[in-house]
C-alpha cells in the first residue's frame, strides 16, 4: 500500500484514541522544588547543641579506639585464644573497625543534622569552565565551608581532627608486622678472606689462567657448594644463622678479565685484581636487579631493568641511569693452586640503595 492510498484520519478519530492524551503537544509544567521543611535542629538550639555533642562524642570515641588498637598490639599475646579465635586479632580488628565506623557515622550525623540542607539545582555545563564559572565555584566552596560549620563548630572540628590524627597510630604500629629490622644483615655477605670463587651453576673453582680477555663469568662463593644436605646446597656450619636464598642473592658476583693497562683503580685498590681479572657484585645498586650484560669492547656492564650502566675499568663507576652508587668491587687474589679467592669481604654494602645508604 502506498502513501497516497492510506486513509486520512479525521480530527475526531485522533481525539477519540485513548492512547493519545488530549494535550500531547503541551510540555509538562515544571513542578519546581517543594517548600523547604526545617529540621528540628534548625529551629531548636538545644537540639542543635545535643547533635553537636553526639557527633563530637563519636569522633572522640574513634580516637580512643585508635589508641586502644596500639595498646592491644603490644599488650595482648599473639598466641592467646579467646572464644576459639586469636585474642590479638579480635582486639585489633574490633578496635580499628569500630574507630573507622564511628568516624563514618559521625560524618553522616554531622551532614544530616548540622550542615545546611537547602535544595539546590546544578545545571549541566561544559568541562572547560569560564573564569566566571571558576569564580562561582570558589564562592560556592567558601559558602559550603561556611554552611558546614567546620570553622564555627570548634568542638566538632577539633574532635574530628583528633580522631583522624589518632587513626594514623595503628598504621604506624602495624608497620612492625612487616618483619624485624634487618640491622647490619644487609651490609654483610658470606664473602671473607680465602673463600674460593666458583662458577654459579656447577660450583667449579675458577683458575686465573683459565679466563680469556673480555670474558665474563657468573660466580658464587664456594661455601654454598661445600656441604650437601637433603634439600641440596646448604650454608656451612660456620655460617649458621644465614638464610640460604638471601645469602646466595647477596653474594652473587661476576668475574671479568680485561687488559691490565685499561684498568684505572682508585687509590688503595691497586691490588684488588689479578692480572686484569676483577670481581664485582652482580646486584645493581638501583633496585637490586641481577646484572651480567657485558660489553667486551667498552668494559661496560648494563642493567637490563632500568638501563643503569657501570664502567668496570673505572671501579664500577655509574655512567648512566638511575643507579646512585658504583657497583661494589670484591678484592681478589690467587691461592697456591692458582684458583681465584676473595682477599677479603666487600668493603661496602652490596645490593640496592635505600635511605640508609649514600
Amino acid at each position: 500500500m502506498t502513501e497516497k492510498n492510506l486513509p486520512e484520519r479525521s480530527e475526531a478519530s485522533q481525539h477519540d484514541n485513548p492512547l493519545l492524551p488530549a494535550e500531547a503537544a503541551e510540555p509538562i509544567a515544571d513542578p519546581g522544588l517543594p517548600a523547604h521543611q526545617p529540621r528540628p535542629t534548625d529551629v531548636d538550639p538545644a537540639l542543635e547543641r545535643r547533635a553537636e555533642r553526639q557527633v563530637s562524642a563519636m569522633f572522640t570515641a574513634a580516637a580512643v579506639l585508635a589508641l586502644a588498637f596500639c595498646v592491644a598490639y603490644f599488650a595482648i599475646d599473639r598466641d592467646s585464644i579467646f572464644m576459639r579465635t586469636s585474642a590479638s586479632n579480635l582486639a585489633l580488628g574490633l578496635s580499628l573497625g569500630l574507630a573507622l565506623l564511628l568516624i563514618g557515622l559521625g560524618a553522616i550525623q554531622w551532614a544530616k543534622k548540622l550542615m545546611a540542607d537547602h535544595e539546590m539545582i546544578e545545571y549541566r555545563h561544559s568541562a572547560a569552565g569560564t573564569a566566571e564559572d571558576r569564580e562561582e565555584a570558589l564562592t560556592a566552596f567558601k559558602q559550603g565551608a561556611e554552611e558546614s560549620g567546620f570553622g564555627r563548630r570548634k568542638l566538632v572540628r577539633n574532635s574530628l581532627l583528633g580522631a583522624l590524627g589518632m587513626l594514623g597510630l595503628p598504621a604506624v604500629v602495624a608497620l612492625r608486622d612487616l618483619g624485624p629490622l634487618p640491622g647490619v644483615k644487609l651490609e654483610q655477605t658470606v664473602w671473607k678472606k680465602g673463600v674460593r670463587i666458583v662458577q654459579d651453576v656447577d660450583g667449579q673453582p675458577i683458575k686465573a689462567n683459565g679466563l680469556s680477555n673480555g670474558q665474563l663469568v657468573n660466580a658464587q662463593p664456594e661455601v654454598f657448594f661445600e656441604h650437601e644436605g637433603p634439600d641440596g646446597q646448604v650454608v656451612p656450619p660456620e655460617y649458621e644463622g644465614f638464610e640460604l636464598n638471601n645469602e646466595k642473592a647477596k653474594a652473587a658476583v661476576i668475574v671479568v678479565r680485561m687488559l691490565p693497562d685499561d684498568i684505572r683503580p682508585l687509590p688503595g685498590r691497586e691490588n684488588w685484581g689479578v692480572d686484569g681479572i676483577l670481581c664485582f657484585s652482580k646486584i645493581c645498586t638501583h633496585v637490586g636487579c641481577p646484572i651480567s650484560l657485558w660489553e667486551q669492547q667498552t668494559h661496560v656492564l648494563l642493567c637490563p631493568c632500568h638501563q643503569s650502566t657501570f664502567d668496570l675499568e673505572d671501579n664500577g663507576r655509574v655512567l648512566f641511569g638511575p643507579a646512585a652508587r658504583s657497583i661494589p668491587q670484591l678484592p681478589i687474589a690467587v691461592d697456591d693452586e692458582g684458583y681465584l679467592i676473595a682477599a677479603s669481604g666487600f668493603q661496602e654494602p652490596v645490593g640496592p640503595s635505600y635511605w640508609e645508604r649514600g
